[in-house]
């Protein structure tokens, strides 16, 4: 079992996942492939459309379909498991070849995934892990390090602190993404570690709460906190959404971002290397959401019965603000 990216149990109808699969989007070819041969068919389940970041996943699983000749079933869940759940027994009613999905949380996952591996149809994972309790209900994953996520953030931040001149104690305040979500438990787990190992002394976390990955709620919660600690020295936002949305309410407050708080995030949206170009965003840590055409080739390998890595992981980079401008034109989401 891998451990990355609560479920509440829900007892789901045949009217409603007849109702999402009549809803669901089905995109890239037709019944037969460029080959000549017949067209995998791929039920895809995402999470949302939440963030800059999640738009751009989905665009490049989409693109990558067609690209690759594979026929796209695809269903939005709104940030809601119930609504993925739906989705995925909606394509196992219809027999895909191949089910994907994105998970909205980590737990609660076994029960729908029985029910396809009953049917013999494969589940891939794509950018969030979930915690089971049977490895075999699905087949790999794709997707980035969040673990690894957070501890590059702390490790940038000793930078960040550094090129500002910060001496002394550091306040943080830490937006996490969606309760129970894979990124928001494990980047908080990686950040912590570092701290807990490098900073015990000297770095504080002084307030956390969850923005759902939004610029609402990351202004919102942002907005609250200066109102409890106008003294935080440091902002860490899971995504750069959160982010955007927190340098608006430090604007409000009469407070410089990226001075007066110094900020990093994760993601590296275009928005964000905006921001940080501007020196709102002293530092950005990379997740690559253009996962489709790596997806697509698993989704190949795994229909056609061939061996994958149990986790198939994204290559990603770590940008501080003096190198903004010059990566902004090559951003490609």
């Amino acid at each position: 079992m891998l451990n990355r990216r609560n479920f509440l149990t829900a007892a789901v109808g045949v009217a409603a996942a007849g109702t999402l699969a009549a809803c669901a989007k089905e995109d890239g070819g037709g019944s037969d492939s460029p080959g000549g041969g017949k067209a995998i068919t791929l039920g895809f389940a995402q999470v949302g459309s939440e963030s800059g970041w999640r738009t751009a996943n989905t665009d490049s699983v989409k693109s990558a379909a067609k690209e690759a000749g594979i026929n796209l079933k695809f269903s939005d869940a709104q940030q809601k498991p119930e609504n993925q759940i739906s989705a995925i027994r909606s394509y196992i009613a219809q027999g895909v070849d191949v089910i994907a999905f994105s998970p909205t949380v980590v737990k609660g996952w076994d029960v729908v995934l029985k029910e396809a591996k009953a049917k013999n149809i494969p589940v891939v994972l794509t950018d969030r892990s979930i915690e089971t309790s049977d490895d075999s209900l699905y087949v790999t994953l794709v997707g980035s390090d969040f673990t690894d996520e957070g501890r590059r953030a702390a490790k940038i931040l000793e930078k960040v602190l550094e090129k500002a001149g910060h001496k002394g104690p550091v306040k943080i305040a830490q937006l996490e993404g969606t309760t129970g979500s894979a990124p928001a438990i494990e980047r908080a787990k990686g950040f912590k570690e570092v701290m807990d190992a490098e900073h015990k002394d000297d770095w504080k976390i002084v307030a956390s709460q969850s923005g759902d990955f939004t610029r609402a709620g990351g202004k919102q919660v942002m907005a609250a906190f200066l109102q409890s600690n106008p003294d935080i020295d440091v902002l860490f936002a899971h995504n750069d959404d959160m982010g955007l949305g927190a340098i608006q309410a430090i604007e409000a407050a009469g407070k410089k971002p990226g001075k007066d708080i110094l900020i990093v995030t994760i993601d590296g949206v275009k928005d964000g290397f905006v921001a940080m170009s501007e020196g709102k965003i002293n530092a950005i840590v990379e997740c690559n959401p253009l996962l489709g055409p790596q997806l697509m080739e698993v989704v190949k390998k795994v229909k056609n019965g061939e061996k994958v890595e149990r986790w198939v992981k994204t290559k990603e980079s770590d940008f501080m603000q003096d190198q903004a401008k010059a990566a902004l034109p090559s951003r490609k989401y």
